[in-house]
Parts: C-alpha cells; sequence; structure tokens
C-alpha cells in the first residue's frame, strides 16, 4: 500500500509504499530512488539526527523524520516490514500518525509462525538530563505495555499537559494515532532559518501562540513559510484557531514520537514507560540505553540455549 505527499522538513515529494517482510526482518526503510536501493534497519545505531525529528541513514543513505511512521508500526503490532520511499523523507500527512495506521489496517496485517521478540524489563532503567530537566524511566511491569507522558514549557500557551496509554491494541489508534506535531509561534523564524519545516503549513502542523505579532510580522511569516491561506492570530491557543482533536493533543503527540523512537530499541517493550518532558534528543539517549539491554539479554538468552543443548541428561 502507498502514501503519497511531501516531507514536513525537505519539503520534498515523497510516495511511501509499506510491504510485507520476513519473518525476524525487523523494520527496515528502502530507499528505492538511489542506485542500488540501499536498506537502512530502523534501529538506534542508525540513528545520525535528531533535529526536530529522528533521522536515520546507512553508508550515505538517509531518511529524516521516522518517528511518526515507526510509532505507526509499533502501535499497529507489526514486528516485520520494509518501508520503500522515493525520497529521503516519509509524507507528512497531517502531521499525525492516522493516515499511516488506517493504511496499514486496510492493508491488513499477516500472522507469522515465528514468536516475537520482547525487551522485558527486570529492574529500573533511569535516565535523566540536569540541564533539560528530563527523566525517563522504564519500569518492570508483568506482561504489559503501558506510558505516561508529562510536559511542561513554562509556558502559559501550553501549560503543563499529561497523558497516558494502557492498552496499546485498543487506544493506540484512535486516543493517539491522530494527534498531530506542533511548534511555538516564536520558533517559527528559528526553524526557517535552520533549513526546516519546508513542507510544513498550517494544514500538517499546529503553530502554538505563545507571543505576540502584529499584521505585518504575520504576513512575512505566512511568505516565509509559503502558506497560501491568511494567517491570523485568533482568540485561541493556536495559529488560526485550529481546532486541536484532544485537549492535551500536544503531550499526546510526544506520547506517539516517544513510541516511535521506542521502536529503534528493535522489540517491543514489556515494562512501564514514565517521561517528564520528553524530546527527540532524550528518547534517543533512554532508547540506546534499551538497546544495549535489549542486546544484552538477547546473548545471555543465546548462551543459555547454547548450554542447556550441550548438557547430558
Amino acid at each position: 500500500v502507498t502514501l503519497s505527499g511531501v516531507g514536513l522538513h525537505t519539503g520534498n515529494k515523497s510516495n511511501m509504499t509499506f510491504k510485507p517482510a520476513p519473518e525476524n526482518s525487523g523494520i527496515i526503510f528502502k530507499r528505492i530512488d538511489l542506485p542500488g536501493s540501499p536498506e537502512i534497519p530502523a534501529d538506534i545505531d542508525h540513528v545520525i539526527d535528531i533535529s526536530r525529528g529522528t533521522t536515520i541513514a546507512k553508508e550515505g543513505a538517509e531518511v529524516h523524520t521516522v518517528e511518526h511512521v515507526l510509532a505507526s508500526i509499533m502501535g499497529s503490532e507489526i514486528d516485520n516490514i520494509v518501508v520503500e520511499l522515493d525520497s529521503n523523507e516519509p509524507p507528512i500527512m497531517d502531521g499525525s500518525a492516522k493516515d499511516y495506521v488506517e493504511t496499514l489496517k486496510a492493508a491488513e496485517i499477516v500472522e507469522q509462525n515465528a514468536k516475537r521478540d520482547y525487551l522485558i524489563i527486570e529492574d529500573t532503567v533511569h535516565y535523566h538530563d540536569d540541564v533539560n530537566n528530563v527523566d525517563i524511566v522504564a519500569l518492570p511491569l508483568k506482561d504489559d505495555f503501558r506510558i505516561s507522558v508529562m510536559v511542561d514549557y513554562n509556558n502559559p500557551a501550553l501549560g503543563v499537559q499529561h497523558t497516558g496509554l494502557f492498552n496499546l491494541h485498543k487506544e493506540f489508534e484512535k486516543e493517539f494515532a491522530p494527534s498531530r506535531t506542533f511548534c511555538f509561534l516564536s520558533e517559527i523564524e528559528f526553524l526557517i532559518e535552520q533549513g526546516l519545516i519546508k513542507g510544513g503549513d498550517l494544514n500538517n502542523a499546529i503553530v502554538i501562540v505563545d507571543k505576540e505579532a502584529n499584521k505585518e510580522e504575520l504576513e512575512i511569516l505566512k511568505n516565509r513559510i509559503g502558506i497560501g491561506e491568511s494567517v491570523i492570530l485568533g482568540s485561541s491557543v493556536t495559529l488560526n484557531n485550529k481546532e486541536l482533536r484532544f485537549k492535551n493533543e500536544p503531550a499526546r503527540h510526544k506520547l506517539l514520537d516517544l513510541i516511535g523512537d521506542l521502536a529503534l530499541i528493535g522489540a517491543p517493550v514489556k515494562g512501564q514507560i514514565l517521561a517528564a518532558r520528553p524530546g527527540h534528543k532524550s528518547n534517543v539517549e533512554f532508547t540506546k540505553m534499551l538497546r544495549k539491554l535489549y542486546l544484552q539479554k538477547k546473548i545471555e538468552k543465546k548462551f543459555q540455549i547454547m548450554k542447556s543443548e550441550n548438557c547430558i541428561f
């Protein structure tokens, strides 16, 4: 199945096709527009950049902003899949994961014979970033997965928001996949200067109004972003009075991003994740810790199997 659109940060036109993959393949991105159609495994070892999104690469072949696609795959409980792209960034669609999930669902999911591999959290894993006041913790939780997120930008426009997912199968598609990416009005100029949001507009991102701006400034902003519609501050917390899909939509999107970045472990988690003020940088650092734990447990498991096979009864 194929989705088409433009990349959020690169602005490049993109066709993305989800294809079945054999057992134990994991999630693989494939750049069919490049010679040899290079493949990039979606794991933390291939992350090269976290500037307002997660970029993976292998031998010069890159894919930007993979977190929404990864969240959709994990939220749909898919283990093995090839994601083909004819550009360097997936289409952003409406800024959420809704279209990806609906497309995967329409394609149908096939059960495979191999046993699903998990990272089972047996001891507390804690990541702390003192500078940005970020904490992410993984706790043991018998045979289940839960995730809770708190965001606090010390900003009256957004305030403190909480959200939690307690049943991936029942809640992800309806309660979290539709939550859209967002930024603050005060950030837009900086993002443009950094060469980002080239494909961004008011139909694929929420802009949180956190500062005053006159008509002239808004007109300049409109031209810089290259959007056709008029830009107004309005009376709500969002630019052009865009209606939020959930009261705490920004927090829900942060949870979506975290699920996407956790996909880079290479296996689903059995445990409880608690995150305070997470972002892509912290998500990636935390995922590195869990990936290391996952690989260590795989080696231990392999050694135990080999040991039992060599026993004489």
